[in-house]
């Protein structure tokens, strides 16, 4: 059974959309933690030293308030819009992506999502190191999705406002409605001095998701550098096999090459000689789908336009 569940979620986690991955890597961070935890109270019992080993175990992936601590780790900058200590907790940021991370994803491209949640939780976690040296003297931990989640819920509510979904208890609801409530609750919980830190990084994400599609409709993306970083450690990590392989091989190689088959140059479709037509379709739908329709090169959008007539 657990195997079944484990190619589920690799088949779900490849093949799903970019929301769908950021949720498992949340959850699996979250189990992750908890894991953690459990053997830490296996070794510590409900003895004070559990307390402090974990508060150190978690303080290691949140964002602190002290800004040595955090250019001394910086990996917390990241990790800590991942990481959540209850269940709720999770389970509200989690749904909240999901509804508004889907919208998102169809009106301005599935690509532009993860660097929107990253570029959010970054602009929640400068707020809050900011206000915490400035109030508190850089002192406490935050950690969480708010600020990522924020940027998200107010881009969806910035680029269609007057989308309707359905909320259990109260019906449809208009976006613009659903984040305006998402800032009035964090304004609220500083002036009531309830979590300000946080609320600060929940502001700050949600300025950031405006921000975001304001410039992006002024032709800017900012999703641009993201995604150009993220591509190369993802072919970095792909080509780590076949480097693998070839190092594998021994012996002298020879490389075959039919002179009577014609060569495709120029671009990734009609390298790709042996796909079928209908192959050759899906592929360059497919890329439609990551990068727009903008990303094809000419030979490809002449070949998508002959297939459309037949």
């Amino acid at each position: 059974m657990l195997d079944s569940i484990w190619k589920d979620i690799k088949k779900e986690f490849s093949y799903g959309n970019m929301v769908t991955r950021i949720i498992f890597v949340n959850v699996g961070f979250f189990l992750f933690i908890y894991l953690v935890k459990l053997i830490l109270r296996g070794i510590h019992g409900g003895a004070s030293s559990f307390d402090v080993a974990f508060e150190n175990f978690s303080n290691f992936f949140s964002l602190s308030g002290n800004l040595f601590f955090d250019l001394t780790h910086p990996w917390v900058f990241f990790t800590h819009m991942f990481l959540h200590f209850g269940f709720f907790h999770i389970l509200w940021n989690m749904l909240f992506l999901y509804w508004f991370g889907r919208i998102v994803g169809d009106f301005i491209g599935n690509q532009r999502v993860l660097p929107l949640y990253l570029l959010g939780g970054l602009a929640g976690a400068i707020s809050y190191v900011v206000f915490a040296n400035v109030a508190y003297g850089g002192q406490g931990f935050a950690y969480g999705a708010s600020g990522a989640v924020n940027a998200i819920v107010v881009a969806a509510a910035v680029i269609s406002p007057d989308y309707i979904i359905r909320l259990l208890f109260f019906g449809d609801v208009k976006l613009k409605f659903i984040a305006a409530i998402v800032v009035l609750l964090s304004i609220m919980g500083i002036a009531d001095l309830n979590n300000t830190g946080g609320n600060i990084a929940h502001l700050g994400g949600a300025l950031f998701g405006w921000f975001f599609i304001l410039k992006l409709r002024e032709g800017s993306d900012l999703s641009t550098g993201i995604n150009k970083v993220l591509n190369k450690i993802t072919n970095f990590y792909k080509g780590i096999p076949e480097k693998s392989k070839t190092k594998s091989r021994k012996g002298p190689r020879m490389a075959y090459k039919n002179p009577n088959k014609k060569q495709a140059k120029g671009n990734a479709a009609s390298d790709a000689v042996d796909l079928s037509h209908q192959e050759q379709i899906d592929f360059i739908l497919d890329k439609i789908k990551q990068s727009g329709y903008e990303s094809l090169s000419a030979a490809e959008k002449e070949f998508l336009f002959n297939a459309s007539k037949k």
